[in-house]
């Protein structure tokens, strides 16, 4: 499948970070070459050489483009990564831009001994914006584990997040047991994705019962409705952090925290998950 490919998982490694080796060399290669035209205006070719150079990285930013735009399709909108890597994208269009009218300015300059001030100073902006989108794309990863442990799902992934509210639900005082209308059709060891009132979480099913606990992982938010259910432990895709699905509890760290777990019982024939009215923390 072209996605999975794009995506990296053939590999074992995600795609983007390894392409975006190529134009940030390119860009920060035009730079140090605008630079020596100016201390060696007598050096034969090298503004011509920076141009090609950028154009190069413009090109290469385009084909690293294709599998980071993937990438961040495939964050979902209630991760907490969504924000910085829609800035990361922006700004990388940004960047690209600015490497286009670049090219622009100094293709008709490309015999003179040294680099003009104008495109010099776009050179600089550029690589300035780069840089933190670099920081950026690297926060996406080191902090927010986007692009990885893709390959370590053995199981089905949730494809969606089911939106429900406890509004108008059966309640015992503060208690409400809010129906899950697709939590009977899970096979053994799946998992379901559900937003209860801003609250995100995990249904599993495991040995014929219903468990279900908040999504993201105490340690670096990874979403444990795609990790590996091993006897009742649920491991976060990411970095392998374990937790008991019954309990909450942290049985393998890196994780510090215990889950927010919550009671799952039978009513009128439906599974229902049991959340406090009036709680709207995204977890």
């Amino acid at each position: 499948m072209l996605k999975d490919f794009l995506e990296g998982k053939p590999l074992r490694h995600p795609l983007h970070p390894m392409l975006v080796h190529f134009p940030i060399g390119l860009f920060l290669l035009s730079l140090l070459l605008d630079l020596a035209s100016l201390a060696l205006p007598s050096a034969p070719d090298l503004v011509r050489d920076s141009f090609y150079a950028m154009l190069l990285g413009v090109i290469t930013a385009l084909v690293a483009a294709v599998p980071g735009f993937v990438d961040y399709t495939d964050i979902r909108s209630d991760h907490p990564a969504k924000r910085t890597a829609t800035a990361h994208l922006t700004l990388n269009l940004i960047v690209v831009a600015l490497y286009g009218i670049n090219l622009g300015v100094r293709s008709s300059s490309l015999v003179d001994p040294k680099i003009q001030m104008v495109p010099l100073i776009l050179s600089f902006i550029a690589i300035t914006l780069l840089s933190v989108s670099g920081y950026l794309g690297g926060r996406l990863i080191y902090d927010d584990g986007i692009g990885v442990g893709r390959h370590k799902r053995r199981t089905p992934t949730p494809e969606n997040t089911l939106h429900l509210s406890a509004t108008n639900v059966a309640n015992d005082g503060e208690l409400a047991f809010v129906p899950i209308p697709e939590a009977d059709r899970l096979g053994e060891r799946e998992t379901l994705r559900v937003e209860i009132d801003g609250q995100v979480i995990t249904i599993a099913k495991i040995d014929k019962n219903f468990y279900a606990f908040q999504e993201f992982c105490t340690h670096r938010f990874g979403p444990l409705s795609e990790g590996d259910l091993q006897g009742f432990n649920v491991q976060c895709p990411w970095h392998n952090s374990c937790f008991d699905v019954r309990t909450g509890k942290v049985t393998q760290g890196p994780a510090k925290v215990d889950l927010k777990s919550f009671q799952v019982e039978t009513r009128d024939g439906k599974i229902c998950v049991c959340v406090q009215r009036g709680t709207s923390e995204s977890i």
